[in-house]
């Protein structure tokens, strides 16, 4: 007998009315990125031997570029705080020797962090953490979400730079097993295990296989959950980590180790779409919001949509909202509604308003006011993931994204005339066209030039209208 999965708590229910509600968080100052807190010699990933290249998956996703100047590394994130950690799980047949170790993207280098378990899967396994402070601090009460989508993002572009392999992805494994297999403390014992030290709480889950296609019977986690927590290495105190967290810092990290509460974990393979290349991947980047407004081509667009809605067939539905001469929203399967949703967008979207003017606006929704907590964590990782996904087949084809993450009042099902509460935005992405090309350069010519003439009118067509280029 199948169990019924639990009902959405009333705190939980509290906390995403909060975050889908119009109260403004406080204005706080910006608060530095911190020191990587993992000590120890770092050891590089492009060792010898390895069917597993972890050195060009992880330069390729979430290592910082070298010509970043200070940015973190290409993958989206909220106020481009950047707060996904990766640890990795490491067995037979790749570049590292076996063990536990913490990725450190700053550096590109992995720092061992304990031994592997004798029977460890082969390959790799990478558990994606949070560290929710800065978040917090920039976000309140709207800050959980974003982590999530955050999560999803980073766990996208991995899974991207890893696909031509073998890679699976779980965003539904248990936070106890993932805590245990990454040897980590959970939430509420961090403090009393390493004090002065933030916790970090483990979201996602991938396998990057030495196979193209991983065995589907085996659970890649299970060596690493039983296997002891004990670690070589311990994060390093921070004077501004803070003993007592504040309230909305508490909060979050409760909520989003309550969100992990799972049973057993599904892993969903990951595929590039076709046009995606890895210099696709290295040159992605979020447009500026004053270069979004030309609309890109329905068929780009079409296939833009169908990227983000087949990524994750477990996680929302996707539909676009357009102007032009025929404003509405569409899905995958055809028009959904009539009339230019883009205004209402940029209400609903912190008052951002350049998305009343945006060329196109993919929506991911769904998750209910009374999801349960299952529902509330896969479908804002399966949004961010999706929202990746898409992102970068809009850089392959040319066309220019930004993700948009926070969205107050968004019930878009209600505004279609749905039951409310049912159909909420999640997440965004706005595409436009590609840059149109450069005006050719014609050296301009000498007024003495004894070819210099005066330019006539094109001769009329037979149609009457003047020919053009």
């Amino acid at each position: 007998m199948t169990q019924a999965p639990p009902a959405a708590s009333a705190p939980l229910r509290r906390a995403l009315a909060e975050a889908r509600s119009p109260r403004v968080p406080r204005t706080v100052p910006y608060v530095p990125e911190r020191a990587f807190p993992w000590s120890g010699p770092g050891l590089p990933l492009d060792g010898p031997g390895g069917a597993v290249d972890l050195d060009r998956a992880l330069r390729l996703s979430l290592a910082a570029p070298r010509e970043a100047g200070g940015r973190l590394r290409p993958v989206p994130s909220a106020g481009a705080l950047h707060p996904v950690r990766a640890h990795l799980l490491i067995g037979p047949g790749c570049s590292l020797p076996p063990g536990r170790y913490a990725y450190n993207p700053r550096t590109h280098r992995a720092h061992p962090c304990g031994p592997a378990p004798a029977d460890a899967p082969p390959g790799a396994v990478a558990v994606l953490t949070v560290v929710a402070s800065r978040t917090v601090v920039h976000y309140g009460h709207r800050a959980w979400p974003l982590l999530l989508l955050d999560a999803g993002h980073a766990a996208a572009a991995l899974a991207l730079a890893a696909a031509p392999g073998g890679v699976r992805v779980s965003l539904d494994a248990d936070g106890a097993e993932l805590a245990a297999a990454a040897g980590l403390p959970r939430a509420a014992e961090w403090e009393a295990r390493w004090p002065g030290t933030e916790p970090e709480l483990p979201l996602v889950a991938l396998w990057l296989s030495p196979g193209e296609t991983p065995a589907r019977e085996r659970d890649p986690l299970a060596a690493w959950s039983a296997h002891p927590r004990s670690r070589t290495a311990a994060p390093l105190p921070q004077l501004d980590a803070g003993t007592a967290p504040t309230g909305e810092l508490a909060a979050a990290q409760h909520l989003l180790d309550h969100l992990t509460r799972a049973s057993r974990p599904t892993w969903h393979p990951a595929h590039r779409p076709a046009p995606v290349t890895d210099d696709t991947l290295r040159t992605r980047r979020s447009a500026d919001p004053a270069d979004l407004t030309p609309p890109p081509a329905p068929e780009l667009l079409a296939q833009v949509l169908a990227t983000a809605q087949a990524a994750r067939p477990d996680g929302p539905a996707w539909v676009a909202a357009v102007g032009g001469d025929a404003p509405g929203l569409r899905t995958p399967a055809g028009p959904l509604a009539s009339g230019d949703a883009r205004p209402t967008l940029a209400r609903w979207a912190a008052g951002q308003r350049w998305i009343g003017t945006a060329g196109a606006v993919l929506l991911a929704h769904g998750c209910p006011a009374d999801a349960p907590p299952a529902l509330v964590r896969g479908s804002h990782l399966a949004a961010g993931y999706a929202a990746g996904a898409a992102q970068a087949h809009a850089t392959a084809l040319g066309l220019r994204s930004r993700p948009i993450g926070s969205w107050q009042l968004a019930d878009l099902g209600a505004a279609l005339g749905d039951a409310p509460g049912q159909g909420w935005i999640i997440h965004g992405l706005a595409l436009a066209a590609p840059p149109a090309p450069p005006a050719p350069s014609v050296p301009p010519a000498s007024p003495d030039s004894p070819h210099q003439r005066t330019p006539h009118p094109a001769p009329p067509t037979p149609s009457g209208k003047e020919e053009r280029p």
